[in-house]
């Protein structure tokens, strides 16, 4: 009997427990407004896309512009679906996780639920101030394409080129940088490399205008040899990188910028004119930041197979600091691993991506960089889903293997690391098979 009296006991006092609790948020999210909880939400994680010039559908700046779209926010951010993270929170710590607290969500989701109110105006918070066309600060230089590149309205365009002098008389060294396409629609993506002086890539080309290089059909960077190095990007959803004051990428004196531009035809003719904004740093740097990278380009992956792994490798010469990791396939990509296989023979994952989203091909920051040792091994893990099953999959039925457009496929682990700044990228790594050098 006293065990009885016991369990019936303890039943109760959960269940009192229960209630309070329901009780407790219930009451915490019954007064949930817009001006006061719904804001600073939003322009913590939202307004960075979600504004006029931006890459989302709609404004979320004001209450008139973000009531109508009350419970197409409270379906996203319940289903994790927005803001876009894709990180496993088993491994890693990002300094731009993006994902929203469950606190957060909670305060979304009430807000719909009881009618979306506005609250009191004295609640609000400040506008944030954004930089007009920019989402880093106000360049200290901008560099845009001479000409306009004309897109037919139907076609496959191969990837195009265009060659920009930096006029550089020293060295620049850059905290931020921002690739920005003048037509979203047009762009698939943009790749800026910076040719070194004295660099014999694509020196056959004229300057100034667009080209497709014979390089191209051979390789998906036009052979451009690492250390030319890709130093910004435009890809579907990237979020702008920002290094801390401490670090920055090198631009020699004498330095030409190169353009790879990625159009895609969508039945009407377009134009574009994309730009690279800098800002320099200010002090001289602590530490150089470069970007790496472990590729295998040898892959068939079979029709109809849903889950096909590509490993990729690379390993490091010197001692380097991880500064961020990005997973970067085509339509097929499902998932994607990040390994550091340590000389002591200890393996860790640095970056687990479980589902792979093509339209959001992040770039995942460390909160504190990581020091890799020298004889470091860095693997990749990609797994493709070739299957009918994948309902952004071009062709089940295709035997699929690397190539540039989105109907084939890529399997790249890219890694930005920093070294002392008097170091050259070739002494980095060793990657069989790349090209490191002219």
């Amino acid at each position: 009997m006293p065990r009885t009296i016991s369990v019936v006991c303890l039943a109760s006092l959960l269940a009192a427990s229960s209630a309070f609790a329901a009780d407790a948020t219930s009451s915490s999210t019954s007064s949930v407004t817009f001006n006061k909880d719904v804001l600073p939400i939003l322009q913590a994680n939202c307004q960075t896309c979600h504004r006029p010039g931006e890459i989302g559908p709609m404004p979320l700046l004001t209450y008139d512009g973000t009531r109508p779209w009350a419970r197409a926010i409270k379906a996203a951010v319940a289903s994790r679906k927005m803001p876009p993270w894709f990180a496993d929170p088993k491994f890693g710590h990002w300094a731009n996780d993006r994902s929203l607290a469950q606190s957060d969500i909670d305060k979304l989701v009430a807000w719909a639920d009881n009618g979306a109110p506005e609250g009191d105006a004295k609640d609000r918070p400040a506008p944030v101030q954004w930089t007009e066309g920019w989402n880093i600060p106000k360049p200290d230089l901008v560099v845009e394409m001479p000409v306009e590149y004309k897109v037919p309205a139907k076609g496959t365009i191969e990837y195009t080129y265009m060659i920009v002098p930096t006029g550089f008389t020293e060295d620049k060294w850059v905290q931020s940088m921002e690739v920005r396409p003048s037509n979203r629609a047009v762009v698939h993506h943009a790749n800026v490399y910076i040719r070194r002086p004295g660099s014999k890539w694509l020196r056959e080309y004229p300057v100034g205008v667009p080209f497709v290089p014979t390089e191209q059909k051979t390789s998906s960077s036009a052979g451009a040899p690492l250390i030319d190095e890709n130093v910004a990007g435009f890809t579907p959803g990237k979020q702008t990188v920002t290094l801390s004051g401490s670090d920055a990428k090198l631009i020699p004196a004498g330095s030409d910028i190169v353009f790879q531009m990625h159009y895609t035809s969508n039945g009407q003719e377009g134009a574009d004119r994309t730009k690279i904004g800098f800002v320099f740093s200010k002090t001289a740097p602590e530490m150089r930041v470069a970007r790496i990278y472990a590729a295998n380009g040898s892959f068939a992956i079979p029709p109809g197979d849903g889950d096909y792994k590509v490993e990729a490798a690379a390993t490091l010469k010197t001692e380097t600091t991880l500064v961020s990791l990005k997973p970067h396939m085509h339509l097929r990509g499902k998932a994607m691993e990040f390994r550091a296989v340590y000389p002591t023979g200890e393996k860790e994952i640095l970056l687990n991506v479980p589902r792979y989203d093509f339209n959001w091909q992040t770039e995942f920051i460390l909160d504190k960089p990581k020091v890799l040792p020298k004889g470091t091994r860095l693997e990749v893990t990609a797994e493709f889903d070739n299957s009918p099953n994948n309902k952004f999959n071009p062709d089940p039925t295709k035997l699929v293997k690397w190539g540039d457009q989105s109907w084939d496929e890529m399997a790249i682990g890219y890694f930005e690391v920093g070294f002392p700044t008097k170091m050259d990228l070739s002494d980095v790594l060793t990657i069989n098979g790349a090209q490191l050098a002219d």
